[in-house]
């Protein structure tokens, strides 16, 4: 029961912020807004409302409005503590929170989820250089498998074999982000490629700022590709795992990200000179080839 303070939702409030989580999936989620359609109407609803705080806590670390990490600091602790107020059925001034929590409550999400995920943006608030691969998947489990950890519950599991897996998946997702995005991460300080590979592989720090893709930074490129890769290999028997209405949405957003590692890969690695994406034309094709599985 929520405390006595807190205020009484009531449908409408509930429906309004739906809608509100709604628009935000569809403006900004991109690859995942894809899967997402494949839902039945309650899911697609539970995983906009998910991805719309998902998303205020990525801007978080995003904030261009200050560059002061105190300030910063404070606004996350802000936000973790309506966070807790929330969780305990207590509503804060915010349109995402009556769906955030009529999700959580309805799919019983474990509330840790949404901590780890403020942990991950604590994390990138100051200037990222990750030493091992180690302390690379303990950033990848922060801000991307505890995102696969969360929408299973709304895929609904038959196992908890689906957990590690689902956490796995997660991993794969953001091995080929990291790999996408190095050159504009480095920019921004924020370098995820291990220090312990870019030595191996004799790349610097300048070379990732520079946009200089020689053969040994190609080589490194395709090391850190083929490591995702055994990570959706490992994780591939999730989609037997999860509920079978649920299926085609995951593998909707596998097969985007695959498609993406894979033109990457296709283009020699040339992510420091240009952005590699998935066509629309393509995720719509996606989309149709589901319909039909």
């Amino acid at each position: 029961m929520p405390p006595a303070s807190a205020p009484v939702l009531n449908s409408g409030s509930v429906a309004a912020s739906y809608r509100f989580c709604r628009e935000v999936a569809k403006r900004r989620a991109k690859n995942f807004y894809y899967s997402f359609l494949l839902l039945e109407k309650p899911q697609r609803d539970a995983m906009c409302a998910i991805y719309a705080y998902m998303r205020h806590c990525d801007d978080l670390s995003d904030e261009p409005a200050t560059n002061d990490k105190s300030e910063l600091r404070e606004s996350i602790a802000r936000w973790r503590m309506k966070l807790n107020r929330v969780l305990d059925g207590e509503m804060a001034e915010d349109p995402i929170w009556p769906a955030f929590h009529d999700t959580v409550e309805r799919y019983k999400i474990p509330h840790r989820y949404f901590h780890e995920m403020i942990d991950g943006i604590l994390s990138d608030i100051e200037p990222q250089q990750v030493r091992t691969f180690s302390d690379l998947y303990r950033y990848c489990y922060r801000v991307a498998s505890v995102v696969g950890l969360t929408v299973i519950h709304i895929f609904g599991f038959r196992s908890t074999s689906a957990l590690l897996l689902a956490e796995k998946c997660g991993v794969a997702f953001q091995l080929t982000n990291i790999v996408r995005d190095i050159r504009e991460d480095a920019l921004m300080g924020r370098v995820y490629v291990p220090r312990e590979d870019l030595d191996r592989f004799g790349v610097t720090l300048d070379q990732l700022r520079s946009g200089s893709e020689d053969k040994a930074f190609r080589e490194l490129m395709k090391f850190e590709a083929t490591r995702a890769r055994s990570y959706y290999d490992e994780s591939a028997p999730l989609l037997e795992l999860i509920e079978p209405k649920s299926r085609r949405s995951l593998w909707v957003l596998r097969q985007i990200y695959l498609r993406l590692l894979s033109r990457i890969e296709k283009a020699d690695y040339s992510v420091l000179s240009r952005r590699v994406n998935v066509p629309k034309r393509t995720k719509i094709a996606l989309l149709g080839w589901a319909f039909l599985r």
